[in-house]
């Protein structure tokens, strides 16, 4: 008979291996964090209406958030890549400048979106993002531009 030799026994973790696996875990839990903590950054950006966003000036400073009014006739001024206008809300009105093309939609007297932040030092709000609010009756009358499908008749 041949003797089977013992299993050689399972040698403990060297304290070296164990604080590496400790300082992998905690970067890498780190870097989740972090990304978590963007994401929800991102999507829980403040959203002001026009009279909100005057009243808050002082306490929203140079921070990001979203804006909300309606385009004042005969305020839109294009130059190059930009474009001014004025957005009005009930009792309150605000200038905007805003970088890059407006959507396509976007004319006088309807409800935008901006995404910006007031300059610094002054009232006028810098946006990079414009977008354009509409309700279910504007796709009924504007299949073409809202690319709905022409609202069903009763």
């Amino acid at each position: 008979m041949t003797a089977v030799a013992p299993a050689a026994p399972a040698r403990p973790r060297s304290r070296q291996g164990r604080g590496r696996m400790v300082v992998v875990g905690v970067l890498v839990l780190g870097a989740l964090g972090f990304l978590v903590f963007r994401g929800l950054g991102d999507a829980t950006m403040y959203f002001r209406t026009t009279d909100e966003a005057v009243a808050q000036r002082q306490s929203l400073g140079e921070k990001r958030f979203r804006i909300e009014g309606t385009v004042v006739p005969g305020s839109i001024k294009e130059a190059g890549t930009f474009t001014d206008f004025v957005i009005a809300g009930n009792s309150a009105k605000v200038a905007v400048h805003n970088q890059g093309q407006p959507v396509g939609l976007f004319q006088e007297n309807i409800p935008v979106v901006l995404e910006g932040h007031f300059a610094s030092g002054g009232d006028t709000f810098q946006s990079d993002r414009v977008m354009v609010k509409h309700s279910a009756d504007y796709d009924a009358k504007h299949p073409e531009r809202a690319g709905s499908a022409p609202a069903a008749k009763s």
